[in-house]
């Protein structure tokens, strides 16, 4: 989750937006997912690849309406996204706590995804899983996509200079709604893979912080998709280290 909250992040900076929904996107699209998980099991893998799709889709939507209301009346994308986030946790509480509880546990939580879509783990006992190797293909992906390709390159300009841009010919309604709902995605699929790789079901507010620590993965890497890696292994690390210093 932190390697894909400090993705999402630093794609939306390069192109000069802020997204502070990533506490809203990552819990909705870790819930979406678990439902979608749970009824699509008898698809077997194609069900799997389908319940992550749809919670990168739902983070991707909730991001993107911020990027669609600064389009069309230059709403602060910050102002909104984070506003939209609070009350989709809100949602999601309820329906944790509500309609899709499961009846069978003692926690708060919904029920658990099939055996066979939970993800491997690694370093064990850890709670490290394969979905680490996905959020590294993820930190390839958007480093090519930025500094390889014409899109990308776009993407920065609008970033750096955002009347520049468009004196040359860069369509700036694109760069306002496209980098925010890939922004979305990646906080959706972190909260997806969490539940695949760690969790196995939806508990109530599991993410909490989850958020915010990607927008510090973020800043520790100066918005820049290689250095994600580093950035939210190092953040980790403290954050491990913090808490067993309590105990």
């Amino acid at each position: 989750p932190l390697m894909f909250g400090g993705l999402g992040v630093s794609l939306a900076m390069r192109a000069g937006s802020f997204n502070l929904g990533g506490e809203g996107q990552l819990y909705g699209g870790a819930f979406v997912a678990t439902v979608c998980a749970i009824a699509l099991a008898p698809l077997g893998i194609f069900g799997a690849a389908l319940a992550l799709l749809a919670g990168a889709l739902s983070g991707a939507s909730l991001a993107g309406i911020s990027g669609v209301l600064r389009m069309k009346w230059n709403t602060n994308e910050l102002i909104t996204s984070f506003l939209l986030s609070n009350a989709v946790v809100l949602v999601v509480n309820y329906l944790i706590a509500g309609p899709f509880m499961d009846p069978q546990t003692n926690l708060i939580a919904t029920r658990a995804i099939p055996q066979s879509y939970r993800m491997a783990r690694i370093l064990e006992p850890s709670n490290l899983s394969a979905a680490l190797f996905i959020a590294i293909a993820a930190v390839v992906a958007v480093h090519f996509y930025l500094y390889k390709t014409k899109r990308g390159y776009e993407l920065r300009m609008y970033g750096l200079n955002s009347k520049f841009a468009v004196y040359g010919g860069i369509d700036s309604k694109r760069y306002q709604v496209l980098p925010m709902a890939l922004s979305g995605a990646f906080y959706g699929l972190g909260g997806a893979l969490a539940i695949f790789g760690t969790y196995y079901a939806c508990m109530k507010e599991f993410s909490t912080g989850m958020g915010w620590n990607g927008l510090a993965v973020a800043l520790i890497a100066k918005y820049r998709p290689a250095a994600v890696i580093p950035a939210a292994i190092f953040f980790a690390y403290i954050e491990s280290g913090a808490r067993n210093a309590m105990l």
